[in-house]
């Protein structure tokens, strides 16, 4: 039995597309690099990448903590307005968190979200610090404040050195006797660190007899440099609600020494070998 013509054309086709394909796969076999313990790949035996089965023995994986929330709270911040906070404690001694997210929700009594904020932060090992948002707007009373954590992006300090020594003296609150704002806030910071900083940003709450915190307030320094001592002014437009009388002053300053943008360029060399550690 004779094969038609288009039968013939299928199997030439057929037979062509199997030879290309041998040769194809015979020249990827000779040209493709060979699978090692290094390439980043879950590949070979392996039981995770580049380690286990032929490869090293894979380290055991940390069981880190999650952050633990301290305190939250929320305050009056002036006209449909209100100012948030939360105090954090890293439980981990060896692992900081380069970056996590956040958010705080303001709900009314019946539980409906009406003021919302979030962000991103970092945390040193073993560390305790304040997030601290402020000027959240709303028409309605909040009733209850609520707050929440995710998306660690842990890092492990095996020979960490030392926290940025960024600190703050000569505080002083008074009552604005004349002008704009109802009250303010006035201190000295001082960078003891052996680094030059962008930024330094600066978070205030201040408490009442029963150490509840009745304002917040937030602000940020450019181009701090080593051994520089610089001063600062915040102001409270309105008064706090209930007449209280401001107790106790908490002023925390934080530089993120996990940005390499954070470090002032000409000390740049120097952060590489702060952060080794954490690379």
């Amino acid at each position: 039995m004779k094969l038609s013509r288009s039968i013939k054309r299928s199997i030439i086709i057929v037979v062509y597309f199997i030879l290309f394909f041998l040769i194809g796969y015979g020249i990827y076999a000779i040209l493709k690099p060979a699978e090692t313990c290094l390439d980043g790949k879950k590949n070979q035996n392996e039981s995770d990448v580049d380690c286990g089965g032929v490869c090293k023995a894979c380290q055991e994986k940390p069981e880190l903590k999650e952050l633990v929330v301290e305190e939250k709270a929320f305050v009056f911040g002036g006209e449909g307005k209100y100012d948030v906070m939360m105090k954090i404690k890293n439980p981990n001694d060896r692992f900081g968190a380069e970056k996590f997210k956040f958010y705080f929700q303001l709900k009314d009594a019946s539980g409906k979200i009406i003021a919302e904020r979030r962000g991103e932060k970092f945390i040193l090992p073993s560390e305790e610090k304040y997030v601290v948002e402020v000027g959240l707007e709303t028409a309605e009373d909040p009733a209850s404040a609520e707050v929440a954590i995710s998306d660690y992006a842990w890092k492990e300090f095996s020979e960490y050195v030392e926290e940025p020594q960024v600190n703050i003296f000569q505080k002083k609150y008074d009552l604005v006797s004349g002008g704009a704002g109802f009250s303010k806030l006035s201190a000295l910071v001082r960078n003891e660190s052996y680094y030059d900083f962008n930024v330094i940003k600066i978070n205030v709450i201040l408490r009442d007899g029963n150490k509840m915190p009745v304002a917040l307030n937030s602000t940020e320094m450019r181009t701090v440099h080593s051994g520089e001592e610089r001063d600062f002014v915040l102001i409270w437009p309105a008064s706090f609600p209930g007449d209280v009388d401001v107790d106790k002053i908490d002023i925390e300053a934080e530089a993120d020494v996990f940005d390499n943008q954070n470090f002032i360029k000409t000390f740049y060399q120097d952060t590489k070998q702060f952060q080794k550690s954490g690379s």
